[in-house]
């Protein structure tokens, strides 16, 4: 099993597995934040699988409180992507059950490797996949907010501004904006 740091999306997946094909190797999986290769492979190629990820922002990783940080990662961003159907877990309860570990060791160690908590960690991942969601979806703000278990549309607004500075509304018009001007270029 081979570990990568920041892979946190279905196009970080895709993004690895178009890099171990160029590099024509074998994977019987690849998930969130891991790599399952069919066959053993020697030092080198594991430099060569790292050295082709970098690029793109994506690295493997060695050590063992960073592979615990990248767990956390993980299950935040399958807390995040949850089905707004299920009921929404407890955030500690969720990420001590997936990474298998107390919450406080976990946020403790969270905090010193990213130098934020994991409560902040979260608001931030919640606040890129609600700029996914209005920018690629066809989703209004309150059917963002339901889906993100938010409590309001306002609460989802205020989280939205303080990390962006900008409005979820006036965010989606830049957006706009941009998109028809680098489409006529």
């Amino acid at each position: 099993m081979i570990q990568v740091r920041n892979m946190e999306s279905d196009r970080c997946i895709a993004t690895v597995k178009s890099e171990l094909n160029k590099l024509g190797l074998r994977y019987k999986r690849v998930e969130l934040g891991e790599i399952e290769l069919i066959e053993n492979i020697s030092a080198k190629k594991i430099l060569l699988i790292d050295n082709a990820l970098r690029p793109t922002g994506l690295e493997l990783m060695k050590d063992k409180n960073a592979q615990l940080v990248e767990n956390i990662k993980v299950s935040i961003s399958q807390l995040i992507n949850l089905s707004e159907e299920l009921p929404k877990p407890k955030t500690s309860e969720f990420i001590s059950k997936k990474v298998n570990s107390d919450y406080s060791y976990l946020s403790n160690i969270f905090s010193s490797i990213q130098g934020i908590s994991i409560e902040k960690y979260i608001i931030i991942r919640k606040v890129e996949r609600i700029k996914e969601l209005l920018v690629y979806g066809k989703l209004s703000l309150v059917d963002i907010a339901f889906k993100l278990h938010y409590s309001s549309v306002a609460h989802l607004s205020n989280q939205f501004k303080k990390v962006t500075g900008l409005t979820p509304s006036f965010f989606k018009i830049l957006r706009k904006k941009k998109d028809s001007n680098s489409q006529n270029v």
